[in-house]
């Protein structure tokens, strides 16, 4: 493109863009053969309303042309909240609002994210229909809107949602699974669940307060493994509460979701015994305790477990043979056989006298190995240096193999435990998996 004409477009000088056109009438058309940036984008982006409805009556097809961003001019003046040029372009073809740039964004998504509420206004009236597009993320305009914490463009869109009887939209899914509730809740956005639970908008009965994402989570779910000690917190809990809204382990079970009795569960209360009360104080209170509390607890138990099992490996019960003895076969002293078996320094002596009792006591103590191991990486998933830390997890279990193998030469010992140590931390995620599943299920039958 000329570089005199993008000047031209920067400063919105229509007269030398018109004595231009007039020296070389081609030259627009050969701008649109280049593609790429129109003089219409670069006017779009600046707000030179004059100049950039001069390039439409010139060259009504620029509306269309997509930059080497992925925007077309449309995108580009709803982004910036130049709505006095969004209705130029609209006059032109109220299509406009459909075309899809980069990531299947419509000019409405630009404007959401942008928080532009009165360039969102122009093209919800001029296309209705808009508001149900979805990026190539899945996201709607509602999604958006919570995502790039834009309330005032959320409430506009609510407004129009209610207006056009498409209140489904605010029950619907990303790609993830979650629907605008999930957002709100993990991005701790009050003003949203406020405005969404008032009831003064939208009816609550429209609204699934118990959708699951793709992780199996109900945005009270989420709620309650992010919890902090902030009022904020406690008071969106007590909303969701009082709309009905379930973790999804209780919504797998029917007996969990039907309506408490506070008057019984209180007298209840005051008949209970001393140790019943105790009991029930160190319980864990998802409403209550806060989860971050409750994962560090966690860590702490299971290193605690870690270090106990692998110092296991290193000293057996019994403890180990110091010395090496291998009956000779020419002797005829049968009192030093009778006295000890073959052995050699560094072998268990449990393995030595009883070989069944110590199989037994390393499957258990493996396991218990692995199975920390495995929630150590499952409790520090959302930590930083996390290839470092499976690096280190990596290294502990082989130095554990190895010690193991170290104390248990016996043949057969060694190959089940090199089986063992190959299929604990494959084995134990999906046995996991399998059996919370299978209490799932024995709970809805």
């Amino acid at each position: 493109m000329d570089r005199r004409l993008i000047h031209a477009a920067w400063n919105g000088d229509v007269e030398y863009l018109l004595n231009e056109i007039d020296k070389n009438p081609s030259n627009l058309h050969a701008m649109a053969l280049e593609g790429g940036e129109t003089p219409l984008h670069i006017a779009c982006f600046t707000g030179h309303l004059e100049f950039a409805a001069t390039v439409i009556k010139l060259r009504p097809g620029f509306t269309r042309e997509l930059n080497q961003d992925g925007f077309s001019p449309l995108h580009i003046a709803a982004a910036c909240g130049h709505v006095e040029i969004v209705k130029e372009l609209l006059k032109v073809d109220i299509g406009l609002c459909l075309i899809k740039g980069i990531n299947r964004r419509i000019p409405l998504h630009l404007a959401v994210i942008k928080g532009k509420t009165d360039v969102i206004i122009e093209l919800l009236l001029s296309n209705s229909d808009s508001i149900e597009c979805t990026t190539a993320q899945g996201d709607t305009s509602l999604h958006l809107a919570i995502k790039n914490s834009q309330f005032e463009a959320f409430q506009v869109l609510i407004q129009h949602v209610k207006q056009v009887n498409k209140e489904e939209l605010m029950n619907f899914k990303d790609f993830n699974g979650n629907t605008i509730f999930h957002l709100a809740v993990s991005r701790k956005q009050f003003d949203v669940l406020d405005f969404l639970l008032n009831g003064l908008v939208i009816s609550k009965e429209k609204m699934e307060m118990n959708s699951i994402n793709k992780n199996g989570l109900t945005p009270l779910d989420i709620l309650l493994m992010f919890q902090t000690d902030s009022g904020g917190d406690r008071e969106i809990v007590e909303i969701l509460i009082q709309t009905r809204s379930l973790t999804a382990e209780n919504l797998h079970s029917p007996a969990d979701t039907q309506p408490q009795r506070p008057n019984h569960d209180t007298t209840q209360g005051q008949h209970r015994s001393p140790a019943k009360k105790m009991l029930d104080y160190f319980k864990y209170n998802n409403l209550n305790d806060s989860p971050s509390k409750v994962r560090n607890t966690l860590l702490v138990i299971v290193i605690l477990i870690t270090a106990a099992t692998y110092q296991s490996a290193l000293s057996p019960p019994g403890g180990t043979w110091q010395d090496d003895y291998i009956p000779s076969k020419v002797t005829n002293n049968t009192t030093d056989t009778k006295k000890s078996k073959p052995h050699t320094a560094g072998e268990s002596i449990m393995l030595t006298h009883n070989p069944v009792a110590y199989s037994i006591f390393l499957s258990a103590n493996s396991l218990g190995f692995y199975t920390s191991l495995y929630m150590i990486l499952v409790l520090t998933a959302a930590f930083p240096m996390r290839m470092e830390l499976q690096i280190l997890v990596f290294a502990l279990s082989t130095t554990y193999s190895t010690s193991m193998n170290a104390i248990a030469p016996h043949s057969f010992i060694t190959y089940g435990f090199i089986a063992v140590s190959i299929v604990l931390p494959f084995g134990i995620p999906v046995t996991t998996m399998l059996l919370r599943n299978y209490y799932y299920r024995s709970r809805n039958v």
